[in-house]
C-alpha cells in the first residue's frame, strides 16, 4: 500500500503533513499484516494440536478394543454352589455335581439294601457366572459337599391307638405284618387233644387208647386296636423287617397287669396260660395262697403285653365218649342195694360243637352250640332190688330245663373245671337221680351246695344256690326240686354247677346227661 495518497476533499497538503499521513498508514497497514499472521500462526499452532490429540484418541481406542479382546478370550464361565442360599465353592462343570449326587445314592443304597434310600439334596443349588481367568477349586467343592450329604429311608409307620410302634419299609410289608399278626394267633383248622382217652368199641370190651380228635374252624379274626400306617422319612436303622415288626407286635414287653381270678383258676395254670412261673406270682402277691384262692381275687402279673390285641373266633367240634344208658329193672327178689347186669352196655360216640372267642389266642368266652350223636350207645340192662328208697339208677336227667352250657367240664383252653356251668330262664333246680341227700348248705368255693349220694357209686354235686329247699339226710327221687339256681360262692353270675363223681373222682357229667 505504499505510494497510495489520500487526496479527495483534502486540498493542498504540507509536505511535512503529508509524510505523517503516509507514515501513519503505513503503522496501520503494519499493525494489520501482523495480526494477520499472528492469527496464521494460532491456526497453525492449534490445528497441530488437533493433529496430536485425534492420533492419541487413535491409539487409545486401538490398545482398548485389543485389550477387551484380550479380556474377552480369557473370561472363563464357571457354577457357584450354594446350600441353604450360602456359597460354599465353585465347579467348572455343573455334571459333576450330578455324578457326586449319583455316587452317594449308590453308596447309601448298597449300606442299606432293604430300604429304599432318597439322597437330601434340598438346598442344594447352583448359579451360573463368568470371570477373567476364575479360580476354580473342583475337589475340594465336591470333598466339602460329599460330606455334608445325607440320605434317608422311605418307611410307614404303624400307629396303633394313636401310639407310634414300629417301622417297616413300605405298605405292602405294613399289610403283610398285620396279616401275619392275625394268622399267628389262628390255629390250625384241625388237631388233636393232648392226652389220650379210654374208648370201648362196640366190637370188643377191650379198652383201647385213641386220641379224641378236635377239628376248629376259624370263623374270623380281626384287630381290636385303630390301626393307621403313615409314610414317613425314617432313619434307615430303625426300618424293621416283616419277621421282627411281626414280632415286636406279638411279643410285647414286659408290663403290669392285673389279673381278676376267675372260676376254676389255679395258681398253677395262671403261670402257664400268662408263662410265667408260680414264684414269680407269689412273689408279686405275697397275700395270695393256693387253697384260698377266690373268684374275683386280683392277681399283679407282670408279662409281656403286646401292642395289638387280635380276636378271634372259631367253632370247636370234639369228639366225646357217650357212657351207655343203665336201664335199670326193680326187682323185689333182691335184697335192698342189691344189683345184677343182665346184659352189659357199650359205649357211644357223640360230636360237641362249641364257639370260643380268644384274644390273642387266650379264651374269653366260650359258647355251647350243641351236639350230635355219631354212635348210639348199647344201654346197660340191669336188676336192682327195690326195697330201700333213694338209691340211684345210674341214669341222669338234666337238672334244669332249657339248659344251655356257659363253661364245659375239664382242664382244657387254661382252666380246671370239675363239672359244668348251666344257666337257663327256669332257675328250679332238680335232682338228676335218685339218691339221699348228704349235704346241704354252704361249702367254700360253691356257696350254697347240695351234694346227693346216689349209693351206686355216684354223687352229684349242686353249686352256687340262691335257696336250699331241701335238708341233709332227706331221700329224694329222681326230679325231686332241691333249690333255686343262683350266685352264691365263687360264681361270676347267676348259673349251675354241676358235677357227677364216679367212687370219689369228678367225671364229665356230659357222657351221663340224657
Amino acid at each position: 500500500m505504499k505510494g497510495f495518497k489520500f487526496t479527495r476533499g483534502m486540498g493542498k497538503l504540507r509536505n511535512g503533513q503529508t509524510a505523517a499521513a503516509e507514515s501513519s498508514v503505513e503503522d496501520q497497514q503494519d499493525r494489520m499484516t501482523a495480526k494477520v499472521d499472528g492469527i496464521a500462526g494460532t491456526l497453525g499452532l492449534r490445528r497441530n494440536w488437533l493433529l496430536a490429540t485425534a492420533g492419541i484418541v487413535l491409539v487409545t481406542t486401538f490398545l482398548v478394543g485389543a485389550g477387551k479382546q484380550y479380556v474377552g478370550a480369557n473370561t472363563e464361565p464357571y457354577y457357584r454352589v450354594m446350600v441353604q442360599g450360602q456359597e460354599i465353592g465353585t465347579l467348572s462343570d455343573k455334571a459333576a455335581l450330578d455324578q457326586l449326587f449319583a455316587k452317594k445314592q449308590q453308596e447309601y443304597q448298597a449300606k442299606y439294601p432293604g430300604t429304599d434310600m432318597i439322597l437330601q439334596t434340598e438346598g442344594i443349588t447352583t448359579e451360573v457366572d463368568k470371570a477373567y481367568k476364575p479360580e476354580i477349586n473342583n475337589e475340594a467343592t465336591l470333598a466339602k459337599l460329599d460330606g455334608m450329604l445325607k440320605a434317608y429311608a422311605v418307611g410307614v409307620q404303624l400307629i396303633v391307638d394313636g401310639k407310634a410302634v414300629g417301622v417297616v419299609k413300605d405298605q405292602e410289608t405294613a399289610t403283610a405284618v398285620l396279616n401275619k399278626v392275625k394268622q399267628h394267633y389262628i390255629p390250625g383248622q384241625t388237631a388233636e387233644v393232648a392226652g389220650a382217652k379210654l374208648m370201648k368199641t362196640a366190637s370188643s370190651t377191650k379198652n383201647i387208647t385213641t386220641a379224641s380228635p378236635i377239628s376248629k374252624k376259624v370263623e374270623g379274626a380281626n384287630i381290636r386296636e385303630d390301626v393307621s400306617l403313615l409314610p414317613i422319612k425314617a432313619d434307615p436303622n430303625k426300618i424293621l423287617d416283616l419277621d421282627e415288626a411281626v414280632k415286636l407286635l406279638t411279643e410285647g414287653v414286659e408290663s403290669p397287669l392285673l389279673y381278676t381270678v376267675q372260676e376254676g383258676d389255679t395258681i398253677s395254670g395262671i403261670a402257664k396260660r400268662f408263662e410265667t412261673t408260680q414264684k414269680e406270682i407269689f412273689n408279686n402277691n405275697p397275700t395270695v395262697k393256693e387253697l384260698t384262692l377266690q373268684i374275683g381275687d386280683q392277681l399283679q402279673l407282670s408279662v409281656p403285653q403286646p401292642a395289638i390285641t387280635v380276636v378271634t373266633v372259631e367253632q370247636i367240634s370234639e369228639k366225646v365218649i357217650i357212657e351207655p344208658e343203665v336201664i335199670v329193672r326193680k326187682s323185689d327178689q333182691l335184697a335192698a342195694g342189691k344189683s345184677k347186669v343182665v346184659r352189659p352196655g357199650q359205649t357211644g360216640e357223640k360230636e360237641m360243637q362249641y364257639r370260643l372267642t380268644k384274644e390273642n389266642g387266650l379264651v374269653v368266652q366260650e359258647e355251647w352250640l350243641g351236639q350230635t350223636v355219631l354212635k348210639a350207645s348199647l344201654p346197660e340192662v340191669v336188676y336192682r332190688g327195690t326195697k330201700i328208697v333213694g338209691e340211684g339208677s345210674g341214669m341222669f336227667n338234666w337238672p334244669v330245663s332249657g339248659a344251655r352250657i356257659s363253661s364245659s367240664f375239664g382242664a382244657r383252653w387254661g382252666r380246671t373245671h370239675k363239672g359244668v356251668d348251666l344257666v337257663s330262664g327256669n332257675r328250679t333246680i332238680m335232682a338228676a337221680d335218685a339218691g339221699t341227700v348228704t349235704f346241704a348248705g354252704v361249702q367254700s368255693g360253691y356257696g350254697n351246695v347240695v351234694i346227693i349220694n346216689h349209693r351206686n357209686g355216684y354223687e352229684t354235686y349242686y353249686g352256687h344256690l340262691s335257696k336250699i329247699s331241701v335238708s341233709q339226710g332227706q331221700k329224694l327221687e329222681q326230679g325231686a326240686k332241691i333249690g333255686v339256681m343262683g350266685n352264691t360262692g365263687r360264681s361270676t353270675g347267676t348259673h349251675l354247677h354241676f358235677e357227677i363223681r364216679k367212687n370219689g373222682s369228678a367225671a364229665n357229667p356230659m357222657k351221663y346227661l340224657r
